[in-house]
């Protein structure tokens, strides 16, 4: 896919940059920051003062990101044209003591992140990454992108029953190797420090382990890509794509990016905290408006929110709704259910495939078996919060929560297309 490169190719070697580059919620928002930056939007202070915000801008907390284009220059009223999407992934944090001698075997401390797929992880080469922090507050960014630790699986011959049922213990079982050595080799922290080239031993960390094997293209024919955190990187991606291609119309376009949604959202940055909600305020107080006028924008408002959707799979077809079950390459799916669980109503899916159809895109429904109940997004949560007319949607893909994924090349482009042209009309 890196060769001589179509404009479809194209796109997806920059998703692959996206993804490669983004290895932590933290990556994710600098990454978005850096390429709104080239785009011309400023970046301002989460808590600055409303009369100095700009037109066209951008906060990043922690690893939540918010951005705007057209926030100033419209009536008080006016409503935003919102895509959601989330900046983490279920994984591996690693824990404020990390340090384990097992055996003469040096491993890691590791807490759990979200629903993982346990065995996805077993033998994989994983690097670390995330921020350090400073007994002062500073804050510095590290990748060691590299292979540092490994899950070693039992060996067949040590359990002869693994083909049949596999029984992992977090705890016990998902505890990484990261070398050999005694109680005196040192600590994990001078390690970091070290290898990050930090000016001092870190004193707190926010870093998860991740899979350094890099997203590929695969497929005789190109059709798959295949990547760690696709969920929800890839949204982020075409949600970050969508807003630098927006023009000027008679709303604020906007995107939030929130942290957290893997283990429930209930945190500052993600989204059943208060971020998204200040921040569209002190952009009504910007340009002149009210309380009032605030409501009444919520109320001219619309949000997509854009994660992933379960692709019908080919071994285990059993598990979808024959008649909802979404496939690869065939278009972004609006997501349904009756429950709640998905913010989607007959009018805001109308809504968006009005912005599909006018942007040429093909678009899919995923609705869940009544016996497996599905999962669920920001979606519902920032309509609860605000209000929002909203509406749940996400790109087909398969091993969702896998240390690696798998999703058509052609529906991440199609995504970014039809939000773009949601940018574009309200």
């Amino acid at each position: 896919m890196r060769g001589q490169l179509t404009p479809m190719s194209a796109d997806i070697d920059d998703l692959q940059t996206f993804l490669d580059g983004s290895p932590s919620a933290f990556h994710v928002a600098a990454t978005v920051a850096s390429r709104l930056e080239a785009a011309g939007l400023a970046e301002c202070e989460a808590g600055g003062d409303a009369r100095t915000i700009p037109n066209d801008g951008f906060i990043v907390r922690d690893g939540a990101l918010i951005a705007w284009k057209n926030a100033t220059a419209v009536p008080p009223t006016s409503g935003f044209m919102i895509t959601g999407a989330h900046t983490d992934s279920p994984g591996f944090r690693v824990k404020p003591n990390p340090e384990s001698l097992r055996f003469g075997w040096k491993t890691l401390n590791v807490e759990v992140y979200g629903g993982i797929l346990n065995n996805s992880w077993l033998d994989r080469d994983l690097g670390v990454a995330g921020r350090v922090t400073s007994v002062e507050g500073t804050h510095t960014l590290v990748n060691i992108a590299r292979p540092i630790a490994r899950i070693p699986q039992l060996a067949v011959h040590l359990d002869r029953t693994v083909n049949e049922a596999l029984t992992l213990d977090r705890q016990l079982h998902l505890r990484p190797v990261w070398g050999l050595g005694d109680a005196q080799d040192g600590g994990f922290a001078h390690w970091l420090a070290d290898e990050a080239q930090l000016v001092e031993v870190p004193a707190l960390w926010d870093l998860c382990l991740y899979d350094v094997q890099p997203s590929a293209v695969l497929g005789g024919d190109s059709s798959l890509l295949a990547s760690g955190r696709l969920d929800n990187q890839l949204s982020c991606w075409s949600a970050t794509t969508a807003l630098i291609a927006a023009t000027k119309a008679e709303h604020t376009a906007m995107i939030v990016l929130n942290d957290h949604e893997e283990v429930g959202s209930a945190s500052t940055t993600g989204a059943s905290g208060p971020l998204l909600e200040h921040l569209m305020e002190r952009l009504v107080l910007a340009r002149g408006g009210d309380r009032g006028a605030f409501l009444a924008a919520l109320g001219n408002s619309a949000c997509v929110s854009a994660d992933n959707a379960h692709a019908i799979h080919p071994n285990y077809a059993d598990r979808h709704d024959g008649e909802h079950a979404p496939m690869v390459n065939a278009g972004p799916a609006i997501k349904i259910n009756a429950n709640q669980r998905y913010a989607t109503s007959s009018a805001t899916a109308a809504r968006f495939i009005r912005s599909c159809n006018a942007a040429g895109v093909a678009f899919q429904t995923f609705v869940s078996r009544n016996n497996m109940p599905c999962g669920s997004t920001i979606g519902p949560l920032t309509a609860t919060r605000l209000g929002i007319d909203t509406v749940d949607v996400g790109i087909p893909q398969l091993s969702m929560h896998s240390a690696r994924e798998l999703c058509g090349t052609q529906d991440p482009v199609a995504l970014t297309s039809a939000l773009t042209t949601f940018f574009a009309h309200s």
